[in-house]
């Protein structure tokens, strides 16, 4: 299988909340657009970050529609503390705190106008000798 791009996409009920929330935190662009839909692109995601009015009939497993029980968008980054700063001073809504799990993943999370809940990480040295390497 050889794989061309890669996309994420969100059944959200408000497609442009989201959207304005990724492209003015996360500084994702708008790639393209339509009623009820819209896919965002980001130069170092590897994927483009698409969001779909729940609802639509085209939406297909229907079964699916509306539901994402768990799901987190997950984004690596250099300084998890200088990025958890800022999107605090512009009012993210952080729904986890900074904390480090032992095996050395630092990360917070903070959650999207639809409840969409993205994570920052930074991989840091382990606290537990038993996650060193």
């Amino acid at each position: 299988m050889r794989i061309t791009e890669s996309a994420i996409s969100l059944n959200v009920p408000d497609v442009e909340a989201s959207a304005a929330w990724a492209k003015k935190h996360l500084g994702f662009t708008e790639a393209m657009a339509a009623e009820g839909f819209c896919s965002l692109a980001h130069p170092e995601a590897g994927f483009h970050l698409v969001y779909l009015a729940t609802g639509l009939p085209t939406f297909k497993p229907a079964s699916a529609a509306g539901r994402a029980d768990g799901l987190l968008v997950v984004f690596t980054v250099e300084d998890v503390d200088a990025e958890h700063d800022r999107l605090r001073e512009e009012g993210v809504e952080v729904v986890t705190p900074l904390e480090t799990e032992p095996w050395g993943e630092r990360y917070f999370q903070m959650a999207d106008p639809n409840g969409v809940v993205y994570q920052l990480v930074q991989w840091v040295a382990p606290t537990d000798p038993a996650y060193a390497g």
